[in-house]
């Protein structure tokens, strides 16, 4: 499924206002009820909103986050562009981490034409996508597959991580909290990516705006622990404030190419 420009912005109101009903939506975009109901019926099939009688209401279950497909599709051109900024900051030949979610999977695909990448990864979406070039070396954990997001968690995720120094990492986020710390969806999730930036050179966060007020339960890591951090547009209202501090201000780039 490919999402429209129109059904991201339902999305996107959907989120904000909790529940809409498909009067004010239709009234919202001049469209007729028919056309919405179309709309919320393909967002619910694909598990980015709720049916509730009249209208929609946002999946917003802090303990659980979306499925793999369904976030894959959400807010796609966003991803598109950090990826391609992203790929621009990393040359071939590098030694390059990647933590698990979409958007580190939108960074491999950008990165597909880089030569000779040493990629250490516990995201099989990204081990896949950068295995189609043959000059690359891609190292994976063993343990379970979790499915089904087709990513590893765990001790041994940890101990990959840590037995190697990379000249970059490149991870995405569950949430980021007003006062600028990060939250995910699974503790193992949050000590996969400490282990992981504990051991490269350059960090690079990869985050859409959506990312910002998001809530799950995991707490670990903030924003100031990082090297770089790459948006898809400059953060969303009191959130801006984070960044005039000018220990992360100087971190911050913007996937249209402007550094902040």
């Amino acid at each position: 499924m490919t999402i429209s420009a129109r059904q991201q912005d339902i999305i996107d109101l959907v989120r904000q206002n909790g529940f809409l009903s498909v009067e004010v939506l239709a009234d919202r975009f001049s469209v007729t009820p028919q056309t919405i109901r179309r709309d919320i019926n393909a967002l619910c099939d694909a598990n980015l909103l709720r049916r509730r009688h009249g209208g929609a209401e946002y999946v917003n279950a802090p303990s659980l986050n979306l499925p793999y497909d369904s976030r894959r599709i959400s807010h796609l051109e966003a991803k598109r562009a950090i990826g391609a900024y992203v790929a621009g900051l990393v040359p071939s030949h590098a030694s390059v981490s990647f933590g698990i979610g979409t958007t580190p999977e939108f960074v491999a695909r950008a990165m597909l034409d880089h030569e000779d990448l040493t990629v250490i990864t516990n995201n099989l979406n990204v081990a896949m996508t950068l295995s189609a070039n043959p000059s690359n070396r891609i190292i994976l954990p063993g343990g379970t597959l979790r499915l089904p997001d087709l990513d590893f968690l765990g001790p041994q995720v940890e101990e990959m991580y840590r037995n190697y120094r990379v000249d970059y990492g490149v991870f995405g986020i569950g949430g980021i909290e007003p006062d600028g710390a990060f939250v995910d969806f699974d503790r193992a999730e949050v000590l996969a990516r400490t282990a992981m930036l504990e051991s490269c050179r350059s960090s690079i966060l990869v985050a859409d705006i959506s990312k910002f007020g998001r809530q799950a339960p995991a707490r670990g890591g903030r924003l100031t622990d990082l090297d770089m951090i790459v948006l898809d547009a400059p953060p969303p209202g009191d959130f801006a404030a984070l960044f005039d501090e000018p220990t992360i201000r100087g971190r911050l780039y913007l996937a249209e190419g402007e550094a902040a």
